[in-house]
């Protein structure tokens, strides 16, 4: 597509039933003919905007019709895509893509809702190998991350400090009904959730019990293979301060695996609006507190 093609693919997008201000969602604006092409004027607050205002591609210099190559990718790697490759195939500089990536990461995430019916919760970690340091959860410099998925739904996760009792609780309220039935395993950090939530059940992982008919959760162990798969074939290291949103990539593309490659990018451009990144959240560590609370 041509730049002008992608703008008004992304203003059809974004606005179906005409330009709209984002500032204070009037509909009547007038297009300014000019030089600068896809600028709009609100005739009530009298702002000028753009299709990328107020989304992830605000004051971006980076052309549309590149931003939309890159959602594409992004979309249709089932394991992820490197900031390396992608700069690559776009032709800018590292940085830039790296920096690209993470803002089509932030569109990505979820926009939130509780997970009802019969939901799945299990945790793992996430990072290198560590010489002579003992497997599982008793890793020191790994990263915890719990996986929240609704049969036949959608999955949410989340990187917490620790995998305390406290902290899968709160996991679960942020994220789970109270009326679902919760699948486990049998880690003792889950032992009072059933005094929260409407049913648990949980399978022995310590007896080798990986299933008992219904009970188990293996939906979370496909993502967190996937996941891991991706990460370690595509990038090769994530920190912990971006983990968060890496994983939300990976969710993204699971929650949308039933539909077509062109529907993933429509649907991940669609939660491109009022999802500003700015790059120094990327780069002070203050999202790293919001991320790992």
């Amino acid at each position: 597509m041509s730049e002008d093609q992608t703008r008004a693919y992304l203003e059809e997008l974004r606005w179906p039933n005409g330009a709209q201000c984002p500032f204070c969602t009037l509909h009547q604006v007038t297009k300014l003919n000019g030089k600068r092409p896809g600028f709009y004027q609100c005739n009530r607050c009298r702002k000028q905007f753009t299709v990328r205002t107020g989304s992830i591609f605000e004051r971006s210099h980076v052309p549309l019709s590149k931003w939309l190559q890159a959602v594409h990718l992004l979309c249709a790697s089932k394991k992820g895509m490197s900031a390396l490759q992608v700069s690559r195939m776009l032709e800018v500089s590292y940085k830039t893509a790296w920096f690209l990536c993470h803002r089509i990461r932030e569109a990505m995430r979820s926009p939130g809702g509780l997970l009802t019916g019969t939901v799945e919760v299990d945790e793992t970690y996430v990072g290198g190998k560590e010489k002579n340091a003992q497997r599982g959860r008793s890793t020191r410099k790994k990263t915890p991350l719990v996986a929240v998925i609704q049969r036949n739904g959608k999955v949410r996760t989340q990187v917490v400090r620790s995998v305390s009792a406290a902290n899968l609780m709160r996991v679960l309220k942020e994220n789970v009904d109270v009326e679902s039935t919760l699948m486990t395993d049998d880690f003792m950090s889950y032992r009072h959730v059933d005094e929260v939530f409407y049913q648990h059940e949980a399978v022995v992982h310590s007896k080798k019990e990986y299933a008992r008919g219904n009970v188990h959760v293996n939906n979370c162990e496909s993502f967190f293979a996937l996941l891991k798969r991706g990460l370690m074939g595509s990038f090769h290291h994530v920190s912990r301060k971006h983990l968060g949103r890496y994983s939300n990539e990976f969710a993204f593309r699971w929650d949308t695996r039933k539909i077509t490659d062109a529907e993933r990018v429509e649907a991940a451009l669609r939660l491109a609006e009022g999802k500003r990144l700015m790059y120094c959240d990327l780069t002070n560590g203050e999202t790293a507190k919001a991320q790992a609370n």
